[in-house]
């Protein structure tokens, strides 16, 4: 099947939709989400005006970390459906002009993948330095002093192989070791796989994890006045460490030119993510300037839980033409894995509206994830409704993920908003449901519809998909200029609760200079 047909710098500005699968639609009445339910609303995305849909892991796994533990990554698992049912999906995507981009979990594989199955096996076997082992230190304990991000040592005793294995996440997402040319071999073959399959580019998680320090050293410690809480929550010791060996080792630069070579073939894009509170500019230079390695990658300075007023906004900036002049970004303010920033940083229905306009209005390419047209806040799961292991492990100073997880509300009148004809995998809030999609849809005034104008202003003015900006702020006022030839765009938002510059609280206002015609409020 083939890719989308198109400008190969698609990408570069584009407004791309995020889908947790598990929690989009049901067709089935399982109450699990699936690629078939995505299929059935996927005119609901089209709507939005978006360019691109980024699905969340979808192949065969046991769910431990819901998908982003892979046993076979040439494969659906039952759950969401069948490898029919993904081809449905990709050809009525392309139908409605939207592209699909597929998360790619390359970093760590679930310990039940044959691969791992037959490493851990024997320190022999053809696929014994396929994973990343070590002996322990003389007195037993593990080999570095590395940290799982979900907790604990990065290091799992196996008592088959008397030896330790590397989980940067959970004991069953053993880590690949990419030091072994064969690993990065067999992971070409899976990115040629779904591009053969008509993907038009992948979301490669924890894209700078691939590598580990081949020296085995020990991480450094972090001083307390420098640890940050964008890649870790605050009560996770991970931050405690200069994660300086574990992650982000040069030899990344490697595979991922290896890769990019093999995405070349078929025009296939790549959307990164980078976690790394200490060195994530640097890495967003290193990762997508020039023409050989990502396109785009994203990073958590607008996903964490500082609040975002506008000198926020500008220093992010700076930071990024100081470190990573010549890295594209990819922006969002909610996506899978953290509190959704409408509860985030506490925002009235004004302050979401006036938000997503500075958004659809800074350069690089954004993000939107799923509810967050509705202006959905994170729900309050009770402990005894938890699925995610990483706020099992942390409760109740940090709840977990599955406050921004919960099922998409589709009809205010339907069991379960429409989700599911049975009980959803995570339960609704009631909050959710006087934002179903059924209450917005024909309301012009509505949250749904504010997005929609957002995102057809973005795709109106070349000056906002790939113009020059010019940024500035005056008191809780920020300025943005957008100019491509004969292409302006001028913002100001007041990102404050109090009238400032003329502007009332949470307003925004938009000058537009089309074709050099002339400007429009």
């Amino acid at each position: 099947m083939m890719a989308l047909d198109g400008k190969r710098d698609w990408w570069k500005g584009a407004v791309i939709y995020q889908v947790y699968p598990r929690s989009y639609q049901d067709s089935n009445g399982d109450g699990t989400g699936d690629l078939a339910g995505i299929t059935r609303r996927l005119d609901h995305i089209a709507s939005l005006g978006v360019d691109a849909v980024w699905i969340s892991p979808f192949f065969t796994s046991p769910m431990k970390d819901f998908g982003y533990d892979v046993s076979n990554y040439r494969d659906i698992d039952p759950v969401f459906g069948s490898m029919a049912d993904f081809d449905r999906l990709i050809a009525r995507a392309h139908e409605l002009g939207l592209r699909i981009i597929i998360d790619l979990v390359l970093s760590h594989s679930s310990d039940q993948h044959p691969w791992f199955i037959e490493s851990r096996s024997s320190r022999d076997n053809p696929r014994a330095d396929w994973y990343v082992w070590a002996d322990p230190k003389p007195d037993g304990t593990p080999p570095t002093n590395w940290l799982s991000i979900f907790g604990g040592s990065a290091w799992q005793w196996d008592a088959r192989r008397l030896q330790y294995y590397l989980h940067n996440f959970l004991p069953s997402q053993p880590d690949l070791n990419f030091h072994n040319r064969q690993v990065q071999d067999a992971l070409l073959d899976v990115a040629r796989f779904w591009q053969d399959r008509g993907v038009d580019g992948f979301r490669l998680d924890t894209i700078n994890f691939y590598t580990h320090d081949a020296q085995l050293r020990d991480n450094p410690a972090l001083p307390p006045e420098l640890r940050r809480s964008d890649t870790a929550p605050a009560v996770n010791p991970y931050n405690y460490q200069s994660h300086r060996f574990d992650k982000s080792q040069p030899e990344n630069l490697h595979f991922l030119e290896r890769l990019r070579a093999v995405m070349d073939e078929t025009g296939t894009v790549a959307l990164g993510e980078i976690g790394d509170s200490e060195r994530a500019w640097e890495l967003l230079q290193d990762y997508t300037a020039g023409e050989t390695r990502m396109q785009m990658s994203y990073l958590f300075d607008f996903l964490s839980g500082d609040s975002l007023d506008a000198h926020r906004i500008v220093q992010v900036f700076a930071d990024k033409a100081r470190l990573a002049p010549d890295g594209w970004p990819c922006w969002a303010f909610s996506n899978h894995d953290v509190v959704r920033h409408a509860s985030r940083w506490s925002l009235t229905e004004a302050a979401v509206r006036a938000y997503v306009q500075v958004l659809v209005c800074l350069r690089g390419s954004i993000c939107l994830y799923q509810g967050e047209e509705l202006g959905l806040p994170e729900a309050d799961i009770a402990f005894e409704d938890l699925r995610d292991p990483y706020g099992i492990e942390f409760w109740p100073e940090f709840k977990g993920r599955d406050g921004c997880r919960t099922p998409m509300v589709w009809d205010a009148t339907l069991p379960n908003a429409g989700f599911s004809e049975s009980t959803p995998w995570l339960p609704i809030p009631a909050e959710h449901l006087g934002r179903a999609v059924s209450l917005q849809q024909d309301d012009p005034d509505s949250v749904l519809n504010h997005y929609r104008q957002a995102i057809a202003l973005r795709q109106r003015h070349p000056a906002l998909q790939q113009g020059t900006q010019e940024l500035r702020v005056q008191g809780d006022v920020l300025f943005i200029d957008r100019h491509a030839p004969r292409d302006r765009v001028r913002l100001r938002a007041n990102l404050s609760d109090l009238p400032q510059q003329g502007l009332a609280s949470w307003q925004v206002e938009i000058i537009e200079g089309e074709g050099g015609a002339g400007w429009r409020t």
